[in-house]
């Protein structure tokens, strides 16, 4: 019987020396030869074919395009919404295109039952676009949109504590980067949602025809209000500011309006008054308005049972003309937003005290008015 070999200790560290050599050579091979998405996707499949989870150990999160009821916007579907916008694959089946008129990009959103993957620290996550527009076409009812998200049920910590925060801070960094502004305004056929389009209005202070000093005084009460936040949060308010703009059609306060969005970088939200129907839908609205913006409250002198805006009248219902001054941080999101009004003609009404923070006058025919800070 031959006795067995016994390899020394010395070829034993040239085996081993060659096979990292190789290994080291194929890996750098294969990081060089083969793309990165493609090296992602391999891995993918091998995850999915080799360790696919049971299905009793996976976690669906729903994601709703509202929350609170239906009152105010899920700042987690819009998130997601934008983030998975850069997730799109040639491999989808069905994709919205849309385009706006003066948008030069086609706009892509997702159909019905729309499935995108993703990956998050080794995490294989799928989401899934659910649209519900009602089963009765005889009785129209708001669409409803969601999100769903497939995730191992082990792995749910690391999703809500990191993976959720991520998309947030991703897609405030694309916002802030590629910052278009938007215009919304009330679509009674979506069940009173906001609806929005690109605000493309060239006016800016700059090439406003106004009082240089009446100027200077808007933009310093503006730059104030933006560095006041820890005020307001320690006397217990809403972060908003009221701005009530009066005189004839015509003369400019639309401008204003544009230039303080162009200063601010704000989203502009045109309610009309005559689109409201009780305080609560008031309050619905009030709570979908999305921080950092401007309210513009459209001829509060033609509110109430008084539509025609020739007519410089006072509002005979003021609870739709001053119900949103005295909302509380409790009852709403409002984070740095300009509540502006804009009237024909001035009252008392509206100017009282706390109501309105600051009161312009833009005279006919010219910028030449007042301006009066109210403390």
């Amino acid at each position: 019987m031959s006795r067995m070999q016994i390899p020394s200790l010395s070829s034993m560290l040239s085996w081993y020396a060659s096979l990292t050599t190789t290994v080291m050579l194929l890996q750098t091979a294969f990081n060089t030869l083969i793309p990165h998405e493609l090296r992602s996707y391999l891995f993918h499949l091998i995850r999915k074919w080799f360790f696919k989870p049971h299905p009793n150990g996976l976690l669906t999160l729903v994601f709703d395009d509202n929350s609170s009821g239906g009152y105010a916007r899920n700042e987690i579907y819009d998130a997601a919404e934008a983030y998975l916008a850069t997730k799109i694959s040639n491999k989808a089946d069905c994709l919205r295109v849309t385009k706006t008129p003066g948008n030069k990009n086609l706009i892509l959103s997702f159909e019905d039952n729309e499935k995108i993957y993703d990956e998050f620290k080794g995490v294989d996550l799928s989401w899934r676009f659910h649209r519900n527009t009602g089963s009765d076409p005889n009785k129209p009812t708001p669409e409803k949109r969601c999100f769903h998200l497939t995730l191992p049920k082990q792995d749910k910590d690391l999703i809500l504590g990191s993976y959720i925060p991520f998309i947030i801070e991703t897609v405030k960094r694309m916002r802030n980067n590629e910052r278009v502004l938007k215009i919304h305004t009330i679509d009674r056929y979506s069940g009173g949602k906001w609806t929005n389009v690109n605000l493309k209005h060239p006016a800016t202070f700059d090439t406003l025809a106004m009082e240089p000093s009446l100027k200077e005084a808007v933009i310093a009460d503006m730059e104030r209000f933006r560095c006041r936040k820890d005020f307001y949060k320690r006397v217990g308010r809403a972060w908003k500011r009221g701005y009530l703009l009066y005189g004839p059609p015509g003369t400019g306060k639309s401008s204003l309006i544009a230039s303080m969005a162009n200063y601010m970088k704000f989203d502009i939200y045109d309610l009309q008054l005559s689109s409201i129907s009780d305080d609560s839908e008031l309050r619905r609205v009030l709570l979908a308005t999305a921080n950092r913006s401007i309210l513009v409250i459209e001829d509060i002198d033609c509110g109430g049972d008084l539509p025609d805006r020739k007519t410089a009248q006072v509002c005979n219902n003021p609870k739709f003309c001053f119900r949103f001054h005295s909302v509380s941080p409790q009852e709403t999101t409002f984070d740095a937003v300009f509540l502006v009004q804009t009237s024909n003609a001035n009252h008392n009404a509206y100017t009282r005290k706390p109501k309105v923070r600051v009161n312009f006058l833009p005279a006919y025919p010219s910028f030449l008015g007042a301006f009066l800070l109210q403390h």
